[in-house]
C-alpha cells in the first residue's frame, strides 16, 4: 500500500495536530471557528461508503473522540459534523464547534465571509489543546 499523500487543498488550508489510528487530524486555518478535520489515512477513498467497515468504525469512534474533545474545550452550544467533498475529493470529516453569536449563527459556516487565518503561536497552542485533550498521557 502506498504512503499515504495528504490532498494539496487540504494540506495548505489544514495544520496538523496529530496522527490518530485511522485518521490524520488537523486543523482548519480559519480561526472564527474552532474547526477540525479528519482524514482517513487512505488515499484513493472519496467517499465514506469505499472505506472498510472496520475503517468506517474507526472513523466514527475517532470522531466521537475528537467532537467531545473540542465541545469540552471550547464548551460549545452545538457540534456541527459534515463531509461535504464537493472541492476537496479526498474523504475527509469536518468537525465544528458552533457557539450562540458565532459568525453566521445560526446558520451554516460554508461559504460564509473571508477566512481569518490563525495567529501562528495560537495555532499551535489550540492544537496543543486539542492533542491533549485527545490523546491524554
Amino acid at each position: 500500500m502506498p504512503a499515504f499523500q495528504l490532498d494539496p487543498c487540504l494540506a495548505r488550508d489544514t495544520m496538523s495536530i496529530s496522527r490518530l489510528g485511522l485518521c490524520d487530524l488537523r486543523l482548519m486555518n480559519d480561526s472564527r471557528w474552532p474547526w477540525l478535520i479528519l482524514v482517513p489515512q487512505r488515499n484513493t477513498i472519496t467517499e465514506f461508503h469505499e472505506l472498510t467497515p472496520l475503517d468506517q468504525t474507526m472513523l466514527t469512534f475517532e470522531m466521537g473522540l475528537v467532537s467531545k474533545a473540542l465541545q469540552t474545550a471550547v464548551k460549545a452550544d452545538k457540534m456541527n459534523i459534515g463531509a461535504l467533498g464537493n472541492i476537496v475529493p479526498m474523504f475527509h470529516l469536518h468537525v465544528v464547534a458552533r457557539r450562540k453569536g458565532d459568525p453566521n449563527w445560526p446558520g451554516p459556516i460554508w461559504g460564509h465571509g473571508t477566512p481569518v487565518p490563525y495567529d501562528a503561536g495560537e495555532a499551535a497552542r489550540f492544537a496543543d489543546e486539542m492533542r491533549r485533550a485527545i490523546l491524554p498521557a
